[in-house]
């Protein structure tokens, strides 16, 4: 049997959005809640293709963002990477309907490496675009977006 693509995948939303209960008391702590959304991936592509350029946003905002519109009080942080991921991959197949996936980033403006092409590739865009950039770390050198709350973009509009 041949393997999906990423687009097949993107495009399987089985029984998605769902909300489930958690009821582990550490993710209850940590997440402030107990209803957990689990949102397809095409709703991740959809928000990451909105962000224009010269704007970019974190994991963090797409993930309230899905919550408060599937009335969660949290969004699964696993399938949100996943999903932001594959959305990437999955564009990177494509010839056109490209999104700019290098505009999301990880929390506090981090760079993603598991992006196709990796930091260097989502540096390039970003720099091309106006960003600047920090890094945190000597051996495993992280890098992030400078001033980067400055220049989110608000999904509400």
């Amino acid at each position: 049997m041949a393997r999906k693509s990423f687009n097949e995948k993107l495009q399987d939303s089985k029984d998605m959005p769902k909300i489930v209960e958690v009821t582990d008391e550490k993710s209850v702590k940590r997440y402030g809640g107990t209803q957990m959304l689990i949102a397809p991936p095409l709703e991740y592509n959809e928000l990451m293709s909105k962000v224009p350029k010269g704007k970019i946003i974190t994991i963090k905002e797409i993930r309230e963002f899905l919550a408060k519109k599937h009335g969660a009080e949290f969004t699964c942080p696993m399938t949100a990477g996943i999903f932001i991921s594959l959305s990437a991959r999955a564009s990177c197949e494509r010839l056109d309907d490209r999104i700019p996936f290098w505009r999301t980033l990880k929390a506090d403006g981090e760079l993603n490496p598991k992006y196709p092409g990796g930091i260097e590739y989502q540096k390039e865009k970003l720099s091309s675009e106006g960003h600047t950039f920090k890094t945190k770390g000597r051996k495993n050198i992280r890098y992030f977006v400078e001033d980067y709350e400055d220049k989110l973009y608000d999904l509400t509009i």
